[in-house]
């Protein structure tokens, strides 16, 4: 490397430490294999935390932003423009929704669902209809809102005072809903999975009856699929596999294959609630974010890529059983589709960020889900040899953790 290249030692001394980076940096990606400055290669079964649905450098999401970068890059939200209008056709036809707002990231999507339940109940039903429903350990992103209605205290405490008529209860208990809910409620958001909370998923019932509450309340029923969206548990959205359709859905990371890209969907009749002037964002429904989002988007819908990401699971989810067999590290393997968690048995609780670490060393990418749940969330689309060799890398890190 000459004296111009960047070096890890370059993160401490310019950006602001929100972040502690691994000590590689990955310089050129391809498929599901990742390679450093130093040429070590990587299998990513991390997928940039589930945003990478196919892979790095994918050809057919290249040719789709390079083509749209030699039309229109930017133009603001006076004016539409082609790729926006033909991902939310795609969206709208796939789905639930009639109505598609864009924006540039989760957290923003949930900002809006939640500025736009409390707009409808104002003008639906008052001012007092106002409070939120959420959960303990969800997490919907680090906007004051969205950090306020997460359920995690360690993401928001500092950040005092937060927005107030919030209230958080157990995750799968209705009667604890039930306990809280009122005339006064205009929302529940909700995670079909718990993704950071540990890859937790929702019991059918539990999702069936927090459709039937809001619908008791008047309340907006908000499925936060940020990161169980597009294709990650197998179907096109995880709200697909309970026979629960929400009022208003959440989703970004895998819509745009990488590029930064939000949205909401919902009905005509809650929609009418974010009317001119109400809500916006600059970037929001950008061409170039939509039309790779587009490309992407259209791949994933296939019912033949969506079976694929269930074999794969399969194949994934058995490989983990038989290795825990071997070295009994994990006291339960859960998930849907390529969303699994692993959680640490006892004699291992909290040490899942020490394994992510060796699992590094061994050359592949894993994530965590808390302190106790070691997290996979690889490309959609990730080879069968990819899948077998980053199995065997992780085999080799437990191993060596197991006997150290």
């Amino acid at each position: 490397m000459n004296s111009d290249t960047p070096v890890r030692e370059d993160f401490d001394h310019y950006l602001v430490p929100t972040y502690a980076p691994a000590a590689f940096i990955p310089v050129r990606g391809e498929g599901s294999t990742v390679f450093d400055q130093s040429g070590k290669s990587y299998i990513d079964f991390a997928g940039g935390i589930a945003v990478n649905a196919l892979g790095h450098a994918n050809p057919e999401l290249q040719e789709a932003l390079m083509q749209q970068a030699g039309k229109l890059w930017h133009m603001g939200n006076g004016y539409t423009n082609e790729p926006v209008l033909a991902l939310a056709k795609q969206l709208v036809e796939a789905t639930f929704a009639e109505k598609v707002f864009f924006c540039n990231s989760g957290a923003e999507a949930n900002e809006a669902a939640l500025k736009l339940a409390r707009k409808y109940a104002l003008e639906q039903s008052g001012a007092e209809k106002n409070e939120i429903i959420a959960f303990t350990s969800a997490f919907h992103g680090r906007t004051l809102f969205t950090v306020s209605a997460g359920g995690q205290p360690k993401y928001s405490q500092d950040f005092a005072p937060l927005p107030g008529g919030i209230h958080h209860v157990a995750y799968n208990d209705l009667d604890a809903v039930r306990a809280v809910i009122s005339e006064r409620t205009c929302a529940v958001i909700v995670e079909p999975i718990q993704g950071e909370g540990g890859v937790i998923p929702a019991t059918t019932e539990f999702l069936q009856g927090l459709r039937a509450l809001c619908d008791e309340y008047n309340a907006l029923l908000i499925f936060d699929e940020v990161q169980t969206g597009v294709g990650r548990t197998g179907s096109l959205y995880a709200y697909m596999n309970y026979g629960v359709e929400p009022d208003v859905l959440s989703t970004a990371k895998a819509l745009g294959g990488g590029f930064p890209i939000g949205a909401i969907l919902t009905k005509d009749r809650y929609a009418t609630a974010l009317s001119v002037g109400s809500h916006g964002t600059t970037y929001g429904g950008n061409p170039l974010a939509t039309a790779v989002a587009g490309k992407a988007f259209s791949i994933i819908r296939q019912p033949a890529f969506l079976s694929g990401v269930v074999s794969r699971h399969q194949f994934l989810v058995d490989t983990l059983q038989q290795l825990n067999r071997e070295l009994a590290v994990f006291r339960d393997i859960r998930g849907a589709g390529l969303l699994i968690g692993c959680e640490l048995n006892e004699t291992y609780a909290g040490q899942a960020k020490q394994i992510s670490q060796m699992a590094v060393e061994e050359g592949v990418l894993t994530l965590i889900a808390g302190p106790d749940v070691v997290r996979f969330a690889p490309a959609l689309n990730i080879s069968a040899d990819e899948l077998e060799n980053g199995c065997q890398r992780f085999r080799a890190a437990l191993t060596r953790y197991v006997q150290k």
